[in-house]
């Protein structure tokens, strides 16, 4: 029998922030994005009230490497070297070796990094299976297709189980807590593409699920009309972020009217609680400058326009 478990890994002392996906059929005990090693001590209680131990895993598939994501996968390793991890091709070296990925890191959370997310082991490259999209994974007694929904990350994908109908997408459908109405993108530097994305989106509704999990946080009962709000939401934003950036204003000024545009449009929707919990999960001032970022890419390489 096959069963799927959300792990809710209380990440910061905050319930409904990461979600892990334990799937389990007879012979099989598999992770879907174990978080970052900071959670591994709550994940291994979470798994221990399903009667399992790390001892018991046989795989590990990351929908990608960012850290709140992927950072736990060497820790466990190291107490159950006999896991297989399964990522995209793009992200197999910086599993092996994190320290570029750990820079890059740095670069967004500086001195917090360790605070947030704790110790980001390598993974033995004899345990990694490199992944392009289209595969399918066969995971005990459970069929898993695999397709590259890059947008978010470039070496992002997501994971189909057509027999349950759940398709597990990672940060590709944003961030919703629980199925709720409001769907908050996230779009951290350095790899947005609103134009891979909006195929990555096509992409995760020809699965025709019957429900999408979400890392943050837990099922989408609704998976059409969640995929098409979503993308609705992400290009709004991309056109809010290309409005500001046109305002001359500078760099903290427009993450300041960002964040203040985006918390007045959420209001309408949850509580102010929830839109606490949603800021924090989605660290607005990342969401804005990894939406900068694409358009000041776009703009440097647009042509330039001909002499009159």
């Amino acid at each position: 029998m096959n069963i799927i478990t959300i792990l809710d890994l209380n990440w910061q002392n905050r319930p409904r922030s990461i979600a892990c996906a334990l799937l389990r059929s007879e012979d099989s005990v598999a992770l879907i994005d174990p978080g970052p090693s900071y959670s591994v001590a709550t994940l291994c209680k979470q798994l221990a009230l399903q009667g399992v131990q790390i001892s018991d895993v046989n795989a590990i598939l990351l929908t990608h490497i960012h850290l709140d994501h992927a950072g736990a996968t060497g820790t466990l390793l190291r107490e159950n070297p006999q896991i297989q991890v399964y990522v995209h091709e793009k992200g197999v070296a910086h599993m092996v070796a994190p320290e570029k990925l750990l820079n890059s890191a740095s670069r967004l959370y500086g001195d917090s990094m360790q605070q947030l997310f704790g110790e980001f082991l390598p993974v033995p490259e004899a345990n990694l299976h490199s992944l392009e999209g289209g595969e399918e994974l066969r995971v005990g007694g459970r069929r898993l297709r695999v397709a590259y929904t890059p947008g978010h990350a470039s070496h992002h994908v997501s994971y189909f189980d057509p027999e349950e109908g759940t398709a597990f997408v990672g940060d590709t459908a944003g961030i919703c807590v629980e199925g709720s109405r409001f769907i908050l993108p996230a779009t951290p530097p350095p790899d947005i593409s609103l134009e891979l994305w909006d195929v990555s989106l096509d992409i995760i509704a020809n699965f025709q699920a019957r429900r999408l999990f979400l890392t943050h946080f837990a099922f989408s009962d609704h998976p059409a009309e969640h995929l098409a709000n979503y993308r609705a939401c992400l290009h709004q934003w991309s056109e809010r972020t290309a409005r500001i950036l046109s305002s001359g204003l500078d760099e903290e000024k427009c993450i300041e009217r960002f964040s203040k545009e985006v918390t007045a449009e959420a209001r309408s929707y949850v509580s102010p609680d929830e839109l606490d919990h949603y800021a924090f999960n989605g660290a607005l001032h990342l969401s804005w400058m990894g939406l900068a970022r694409y358009h000041r890419k776009r703009a440097a390489s647009a042509p330039a326009s001909a002499p009159r």
